[in-house]
């Protein structure tokens, strides 16, 4: 049994489930989700995998959350955890140490609790195409989305560009852990794509778009796509993966939007600078996509 914490948004659980399914495929065994967070604090849209995917998984019972990890599955122990998980750990909880990838993931035995984000393709990359089975979308398009879905797919060299800002500059503190890609970036992305793609469309997703329409200047035919909204934002996902190329912000939402295009000739741009401070990025993106 392999147990995992989500904690997040969508695309954060995709990267925790992603990296839960492919140990438990390799020990043979079963997932389990621990969703115990989203009971208190609706954080984005709360926990949406299973209602938005086709998971072959199942959430977590209490009692089998403490038969694994113990007094650590209280508040008090994931306290003390929090602060000498080196001495209390015990042998079937795991900490992820830091952002980047950790190896001694794939060397964890089953039995095994996780807790982290796991943002690198490195966790699960050996299951790639079980995981795209996973996140088949199971919902429905809307008529409005349809059309769009319909647009893109007849569109060449259509190219999802996502810009987030809305929670990442909504405060101090979370400016202080997230960083804004900037116009620069947008600007020497575009060109990048120029550079390589004949007569790009750009298929444009934001939480701003407002701004996004006043301060990046774009050249080419393009669309702003801005209907879906709160728990509908998933279709903004699911739409960025039927585009041809990509040009992703520093946002597991477009990570995942990009990644779920099957297409190995797809070109995606991403930043070189994915966080506010100094934590190294550099697992966070796939070896073929451009990071400028």
């Amino acid at each position: 049994m392999i147990i995992i914490k989500l904690i997040g948004g969508l695309g954060n659980q995709m990267f925790q489930y992603s990296a839960g399914y492919a140990l438990a495929k390799k020990h043979n065994t079963n997932l389990f989700l621990d969703t115990r967070i989203f009971q208190d604090h609706k954080m984005h849209n709360g926990f949406e995998l299973d209602r938005v995917f086709k998971i072959d998984s199942f959430v977590a019972e209490e009692k089998e959350i403490k038969k694994l990890i113990g007094w650590r599955y209280y508040k008090i122990g994931r306290y003390i955890l929090k602060n000498h998980q080196n001495i209390f750990k015990g042998k079937h909880y795991y900490q992820e140490k830091d952002m980047t990838f950790n190896p001694e993931f794939l060397l964890l035995n089953d039995n095994c609790y996780l807790s982290g984000y796991w943002q690198s393709e490195k966790y699960f990359f050996h299951y790639s195409e079980l995981i795209r089975k996973q996140f088949k979308f199971k919902i429905f398009l809307s008529s409005k989305n349809i059309v769009v879905a319909d647009l893109i797919k007849k569109t060449s060299n259509a190219v999802s560009l996502h810009i987030r800002r809305g929670d990442y500059t909504s405060t101090a503190e979370a400016r202080s852990v997230h960083f804004v890609c900037g116009i620069d970036y947008y600007d020497r992305a575009m060109k990048a794509i120029e550079n390589k793609v004949l007569e790009p469309t750009y298929f444009i997703f934001s939480d701003d778009i407002e701004w996004v329409k006043k301060n990046i200047k774009i050249k080419k035919n393009h669309y702003y796509i801005n209907h879906n909204k709160s728990n509908e934002s998933y279709n903004d996902m699911r739409l960025m993966s039927l585009c041809d190329h990509h040009i992703v912000a520093n946002s597991s939402f477009s990570w995942w939007g990009a990644w779920l295009n099957p297409n190995i000739d797809k070109i995606v741009i991403a930043p070189k600078k994915w966080f506010a401070n100094s934590i190294d990025c550099t697992t966070h993106v796939p070896k073929k996509w451009l990071r400028i």
